[in-house]
């Protein structure tokens, strides 16, 4: 079953719970409160994982009822089959800049086990949540584990309360995948494990005769198929088939027919109706009935090909459908099936294994576990030998977009593709890793010229010819050199990850090295974005409003909304003191948001006192290009009619077109729609001015302020506005100037057919009722 397809059915098993959106109850909160009680950490959560939310059914000390699915642990906890732990999400590269980790609830520590639907599904987690971090090989999970068992029977009572969502065949599943579980964890025979799971599938379908297969590649010289379980009618030896006692039946994979080997050979199920009865001497001796219909089920671990399952004579046959509702209990056998074969592996196969911990398994390259070791390792020799290394982090630009349009598979192929040429472009003593996704870490011996660097990354560039498509992509790339920077290994590692990002930032494709300067300056950006934070939640933060003037009436039209912080240390501070340092960062969307709300209600305050003024409001890219944006803006509007709205004006960025300009267009249509109107700020300073007039139908264009400064005395700056005015009357758009200090600009304006202007020859941005008594006043000379 593919991921997408699995994942498909998972939402549906949970969506049947009927679980979702429902008030607490008392039999889960009592799990909750023990699991705190029990380990002492600040929360535990039971969770739901919906496909764009984690919600919480049952939560202690927490204030948030979901998160946002992208951002939840436990969405990787349910992509395992055990209890997933991360010991200090402040240091994990994976967490580390996750939301939940730097804002509230604090993660440190996380310890989660996937809980299951009767049907097998795993829809949420039971999890523990601390903002401490801590050491998992000094706790003791198995209440955990217990508290889980308990959590799933409670909602297996939910289930069979509920008589519309659960009919009798999910009961007797949920049955089933309990027996053969107890058969596999508590039985120390194999075949009686594989007999308990045989009988089950026999009950399920109605089938008469069966089997229950292993694949195995390392006992023999060719690849058998080893039946480890028959349906219980006394066996006769077949010339074609060999027995050997406490290993079962062994048929060579070669000498598979059509029937048998073409589940094995494609994957994929099979099933068949014979008009006329077929003996199937391999499986079934003279002794068992004819084959009437049957089918055929490979069983998968991973990628590996692990067994197979035949079931036969059921007298309405094997229709499509049947192996969808046979799904859950076919991945418990596959899970349980992979256990017991590790179970058994003999020593060399242990070693592989230990091998396996280590090794990266998509790309054959050392995984995070293994880096570790061989950091220290190179570390150390640097220090003997008083040489150096440098710490490169790379990651693949846009690789996203490969995985979305291309599919995965064509994905893992290209992450392949990228370690084998790593791997030629380095020297055979130089450490390559994959950490996760598509971040790989290289870490180089005393490199002195930097066209290594740049020889790795145009190693990339070069298109790969795969599956049928041409790939093209290119990698950002972060650098450290230790002795300069003389840190751990883990700090070291992070140095390079941040650099990494200035690469991509600075347009991707390229290296950029890492500078004590520039992480003080991003320490100082942090401080102060906790310091923004702290503004905004403690009403700090205030509008400050800048009248505009509508040159062919005389009069104020509206204000622009400029934000002010009233700083503790009772100074005033301007934007460009605080926005910089919060760019491209959640409180930037917040504090966005913020505005939006606050020029609303400032709005409302003008028509409640019958004004007729307009408010403009300036976004950043970031949060226009954000997913929430336009979900944001239309329910804050939602209750206002269309006459209200246009009152309303978003000033957008020229730049923002640079990040996606795409979504720009799209958002601005999307605003118009609801009757908002647009302006395109700072008008001039980009680079593709004439095209973006094109491309984003705004209301309004905002002519940048040093070109309103310089008209006076620079003829090129004067040629550049009446140019930009021109432009957008052909356009059909309104036109504003903003930095307007003398009266010769603003009679220059006028007669080049400015529509209106802004700036201190009128009035600063002042607070809002100084801002409403100075228009009230205002006359035009």
């Amino acid at each position: 079953m593919t991921l997408k397809r699995h994942e498909q059915r998972r939402l549906h098993a949970l969506h049947e719970t009927g679980l979702l959106d429902t008030p607490p109850e008392e039999r889960f909160d009592r799990l909750t409160r023990i699991a705190k009680q029990h380990y002492q950490v600040n929360t535990t959560l039971f969770t739901l994982i919906d496909a764009k939310r984690q919600w919480f059914k049952s939560k202690q000390n927490l204030g948030i009822d979901m998160t946002p699915r992208r951002h939840a642990f436990c969405d990787h906890t349910i992509q395992q089959n055990s209890i997933y732990v991360v010991e200090d999400a402040a240091n994990d590269p994976l967490f580390y800049k996750n939301p939940l980790v730097t804002g509230t609830p604090f993660i440190r520590f996380y310890a989660g086990i996937p809980v299951r639907d009767p049907t097998g599904f795993k829809v949420g987690t039971l999890c523990l949540i601390d903002s401490a971090p801590r050491d998992a090989s000094r706790m003791d999970f198995s209440i955990l584990r217990s508290l889980a068992a308990i959590l799933e029977e409670e909602i297996e009572r939910v289930c069979t309360d509920t008589d519309t969502h659960y009919d009798a065949y999910t009961q007797k599943m949920a049955y089933a995948i309990q027996r053969v579980q107890d058969a596999f964890l508590s039985s120390g025979e194999k075949t009686t494990a594989y007999e308990s799971l045989l009988s089950e599938l026999l009950h399920l379908t109605g089938s008469q005769v069966g089997f229950v297969g292993e694949i195995d590649d390392k006992s023999h010289e060719t690849s058998h198929l080893d039946i480890t379980a028959l349906s219980d009618i006394t066996r006769r030896q077949s010339p074609n088939i060999r027995e050997n006692i406490g290993t079962g039946i062994h048929i060579p994979i070669d000498g598979l027919d059509d029937l048998l080997g073409l589940p094995i050979r494609t994957r994929y199920t099979v099933s068949r109706t014979f008009e006329s009865p077929l003996t199937l001497p391999l499986l079934f001796p003279g002794n068992y009935p004819d084959i009437h219909t049957y089918m055929g089920i490979p069983l998968h671990a991973g990628n590996e090909q692990i067994g197979l399952i035949g079931v036969a004579n059921r007298s309405e046959g094997y229709p499509p459908s049947l192996i969808a509702l046979l799904s859950p209990l076919l991945q418990t056998v596959e899970t349980l099936f992979e256990r017991e074969r590790l179970n058994a592996v003999d020593q060399e196969k242990k070693q592989w294994l230990h091998e396996n911990i280590n090794i990266d398994g998509l790309t054959s390259l050392p995984n995070r576990r293994l880096l570790n070791e061989l950091f220290q390792d190179e570390l150390t020799a640097a220090r003997h030998r008083r040489g150096s290394i440098s710490v490169c982090f790379l990651d693949l630009d846009d690789f996203k977009a490969i995985n979305d349009l291309q599919g995965h598979a064509v994905g893992d192929e290209v992450l392949r593709c990228v370690a084998d040429r790593l791997r030629g472009a380095v020297r055979h003593h130089d450490v390559i890793a994959r950490l996760s996704g598509d971040e790989f870490v290289i870490i180089l011996r005393d490199v002195e010229h930097p066209r290594t660097y740049r020889h790795i990354l145009d190693q990339l560039r070069h298109p790969m010819h795969l599956q049928g498509h041409v790939i093209e992509l290119s990698a950002s790339m972060g650098i450290t050199r230790f002795p300069s920077d003389d840190s751990d290994s883990d700090l070291l590692l992070r140095h390079a990850d941040q650099a990494m990002y200035t690469a991509k930032e600075t347009g991707k494709n390229r290296y950029h090295f890492f500078d004590l300067e520039s992480h003080h300056s991003q320490q100082e950006r942090f401080a102060i974005g906790e310091q923004v934070q702290h503004a905004l939640d403690n009403d700090q933060l205030e509008l400050f409003y800048q009248p505009k003037l509508h040159y062919k009436t005389g009069v104020v039209s509206g204000f622009e909304c400029l934000i002010r912080w009233h700083h503790p240390s009772g100074k005033l501070v301007y934007p460009g003191r605080f926005l910089p340092y919060i760019e491209h960062t959640k409180l930037d969307i917040e504090l966005g948001k913020h505005v939006i709300n606050q020029a609303v209600s400032t709005l409302e305050t003008f028509q409640a006192q019958g004004l007729p003024y307009t408010i403009s409001i300036n976004l950043s890219p970031s949060h226009f290009l954000n997913d929430e944006f336009l979900d944001h803006l239309n329910n804050t509007l939602s209750r206002y009619d269309m006459a209200f709205r246009k009152r309303l004006t978003l000033e957008i960025l020229e730049s923002t077109a640079l990040d996606d300009a795409g979504l720009a267009a799209s958002n601005i249509k999307a605003c118009q729609a609801l009757g908002v109107q647009l302006s395109l700020d700072d008008f001039g300073t980009g680079f593709a001015s004439l095209s973006y007039l094109r491309k984003f139908s705004t209301n309004e264009i905002k002519i940048d302020r040093s070109f309103i400064l310089g008209m006076l005395d620079d003829p090129e700056d004067e040629m550049i506005v009446e140019a930009i005015i021109a432009l957008s009357r052909s356009f059909n758009r309104r036109v504003i100037a903003e930095g307007v200090e003398h009266r010769a600009t603003e009679e220059k304006l006028i007669a080049m057919g400015c529509d209106m202007g802004q700036g201190f020859l009128y009035s600063p941005a002042l607070p809002l009722g100084e801002a409403l008594d100075w228009a009230a006043c205002y006359a035009h000379p």
